[in-house]
């Protein structure tokens, strides 16, 4: 039940409408940045909800739905490549979580947010580090965002199948590291992210 520390907290300073937030999709070398925004009920425990990142694919996925279905309200928000070129990629994450609250049916009247910084909201909140998990509502949040890019990316590796998204979703593994060498990049690639991967090329 420690999960809900933060939340009874809040609660007990008389918050009512308490919202998680937290973004994927940092550290890939392609696609947008995705947060996920969720409230949860009075005390609610979700079975299984943890850190996206402890979690299977298959668990991720099965609880994707158990969270939108039980929660009192979500939102899904992103944040573009060209969004994350123009204004780096942490405003990028900020922007993808307020977006994120935004989508929210109901306006919460506190947020906590995932990380050591806040975005601007027109609410109170709190950065929690390693709050995915430390929160019932930001891990459930991060549940939110991570399956829905890595849905996007499984879409995104049939427009672009040589870069093999659906096995990295982004990220720098070694065979997506091959394939920018090899194809060179694509239109969801994240240019600022690529000038070492490319340096390395021109070295050879």
């Amino acid at each position: 039940m420690e999960l809900l520390e933060y939340e009874n907290e809040l609660y007990a300073k008389g918050y009512t409408t308490i919202c998680g937030v937290d973004e994927a999709g940092r550290g890939p070398l392609a696609g947008p940045v995705c947060a996920g925004a969720v409230i949860l009920k009075k005390g609610q425990v979700i079975e299984g909800v943890n850190d996206s990142k402890k979690l299977s694919e298959k668990k991720r996925e099965k609880l994707f739905d158990v969270i939108k279905e039980e929660a009192v309200a979500y939102g899904i928000g992103w944040a573009s490549v060209e969004e994350i070129e123009e204004i780096n990629i942490l405003n990028a994450a900020m922007l993808a979580m307020k977006r994120a609250v935004e989508q929210l049916a109901i306006k919460p009247d506190y947020a906590l947010i995932d990380g050591n910084k806040t975005p601007e909201l027109e609410i109170p909140s709190m950065a929690i580090v390693k709050g995915d998990s430390l929160s019932e509502s930001i891990a459930a949040a991060s549940i939110l965002a991570k399956v829905s890019r890595d849905r996007l990316l499984l879409e995104l590796a049939k427009d672009y199948p040589e870069y093999h998204f659906e096995k990295h979703k982004g990220y720098g593994t070694k065979l997506h590291r091959e394939m920018i060498l090899k194809y060179g990049p694509c239109d969801i690639h994240r240019p600022s992210f690529l000038k070492k991967i490319l340096a390395e090329k021109d070295d050879v």
